[in-house]
């Protein structure tokens, strides 16, 4: 029920972080992995080192805040592995500021990128998927940050929600095409970006907070994210699955 081998993914925000690790990590499965972003140099580099390691990916460059551009990138992704069957809905920025200091630009670019980006990408993804009648799953990235709430990321907090309940909505009118629409909301995750936060005071104090009492490792996200995309989550459409050592039943 977990096989996805031959399954066409396609992975947005694929240059690093989540994105690549979710790539390297499907590739690993037998999945054929088209890898969005950006970041053409990035991209060329990622796939070169899937393919290598026995791996079948592809790139194409990709900005999830531009309708007609995600329209081509899926065209040619198709054109090299064939229909989807699956779409990571990764892509995502952050603005780290006071809300009464945030301006508007940052405001517009978390929530383009954050909300109007996984709407744009879902949107394609589920047309093509219903064009050539496939059952497909789309996987929304969200994060515990779109339940609970914290200090100076207001636009992505609320970026993160609005994600959640896009989920939700998708999910009620494309059941009846046999598309699955999920959310994933991951915690704090130890990642070369965070490194020096969580080696600071505050950043000690936050995952003491966490009921773990530690950070989580990326491959905690596999099993979740391979229920979502396989057929062992076949009954599971609208769901938000939280990977957070516990971190949103910690006491207020």
């Amino acid at each position: 029920m977990f096989d996805i081998d031959g399954k066409h993914v396609l992975v947005t925000g694929a240059s690093s972080g989540f994105g690549l690790h979710f790539a390297r990590f499907l590739a690993g499965r037998g999945a054929c992995v088209t890898l969005a972003a950006r970041r053409i140099d990035a991209l060329k580099s990622n796939v070169a080192q899937i393919n290598a390691s026995a791996g079948k990916a592809h790139c194409v460059v990709l900005d999830v805040t531009d309708a007609g551009k995600i329209e081509t990138a899926f065209g040619e992704a198709e054109a090299r592995f064939g229909p989807f069957h699956a779409v990571i809905n990764n892509a995502g920025v952050t603005a780290t500021k006071a809300a009464l200091d945030q301006d508007e630009r940052s405001w517009d670019s978390v929530v383009d990128t954050n909300l109007k980006g996984v709407w744009l990408v879902a949107q394609q993804a589920a047309r093509r998927m219903i064009a050539h009648e496939v059952k497909g799953s789309i996987v929304n990235i969200a994060s515990i940050l779109g339940l609970r709430v914290a200090g100076a990321v207001a636009p992505y907090a609320i970026s993160k929600a609005g994600v959640i309940q896009l989920t939700k909505a998708l999910a009620l009118e494309w059941a009846r095409y046999g598309i699955r629409v999920n959310a994933l909301a991951p915690g704090y995750f130890a990642t070369d970006l965070n490194d020096e936060f969580f080696a600071s005071e505050s950043g000690r104090a936050l995952v003491k907070r966490i009921p773990q009492r530690r950070l989580g490792r990326l491959e905690e996200l596999n099993g979740p994210l391979l229920l979502l995309i396989s057929d062992a989550g076949s009954f599971m459409t609208g769901s938000v699955v939280t990977v957070d050592g516990g971190h949103l039943v910690s006491g207020l």
